[in-house]
């Protein structure tokens, strides 16, 4: 039975009156790769934080490699690499420059810290780049340099933030596959989120549908059709969220008439 390195139990997080995340429970296996799929605004990004010690709880339990994201959070730091859905390398540094600043941050001493940057620029195929400014790089060579720079201390877990988000088809594909690759030779967990379909399909063993802060279901694309009767991820996604999106649209739309009507008093 396949060890869950990542637990969380009934994980719930507010923002005054509202609630981001509503009560969601999950087990992640260490190796596996685990896809979070749902729209903008539906928490993925919120329970990613939470996960990795930079958001605080309402309430709930989480353990990350053994250890508590709230309680523990340099262990829990040491375990993980991060790639954000926002880009945060420094432009005016070189990719060689971003890395060995990352890799004394994590405490990679200094003799060996030069070979870990080689290997990792290797990994990513921008060793012959080292030397470039970061601002002279493509959107996907950045990609590639921060998943480089998220994997400079040998983590456990590689979680990714909307990895393709912004990038053009071709360079989407070759990330997806490198994911792919690198959780096969390294057997490394990873954790992502997308509103892909095709992303999640292709590339996560399991998925959760998370809507409105709540995960609806989870299961492989194949287990997630067969439960709600449909032929492809897509029909599936569908079929258990499209009922609560046009109700929340409806409401929305009677709150705007009731304002209008309010004001026009």
């Amino acid at each position: 039975m396949t060890e869950n390195i990542i637990q969380v139990k009934n994980l719930i997080k507010k923002f005054g009156d509202f609630t981001a995340v509503d009560d969601i429970s999950f087990n992640v296996g260490a190796g596996e790769i685990f896809a979070f799929l749902g729209p903008n605004g539906a928490g993925k990004t919120t329970t990613i934080k939470m996960l990795t010690t930079l958001l605080h709880p309402s309430s709930g339990n989480v353990s990350v490699n053994g250890f508590s994201p709230f309680s523990n959070k340099n262990q829990v730091r040491k375990s993980i690499g991060i790639v954000f859905q926002d880009p945060s390398l420094d432009d005016e540094l070189t990719a060689y420059e971003n890395l060995s600043f990352h890799a004394a941050l994590y405490g990679v001493p200094r003799s060996i810290a030069k070979k870990r940057i080689d290997e990792m620029l290797k990994l990513v195929e921008l060793q012959d780049r080292r030397n470039d400014l970061v601002k002279t790089f493509s959107g996907g060579m950045k990609r590639r340099l921060e998943i480089a720079r998220g994997l400079i201390h040998h983590p456990k877990i590689l979680f990714l933030d909307e990895p393709t988000i912004g990038l053009d088809p071709q360079t989407r594909n070759f990330l997806r596959w490198y994911i792919t690759e690198l959780n096969k030779q390294q057997n490394m967990t990873i954790f992502l989120t997308t509103h892909y379909m095709e992303e999640a399909e292709k590339i996560a063993n399991r998925i959760a549908i998370i809507d409105h802060g709540k995960i609806i279901s989870i299961g492989t694309s194949k287990e997630l059709e067969a439960s709600t009767g449909t032929d492809s991820l897509e029909e599936a996604f569908l079929k258990l969220t499209w009922t609560d999106i046009r109700e929340e649209q409806g409401s929305s739309k009677d709150r705007m008439r009731m304002r209008h009507k309010m004001h026009g008093r």
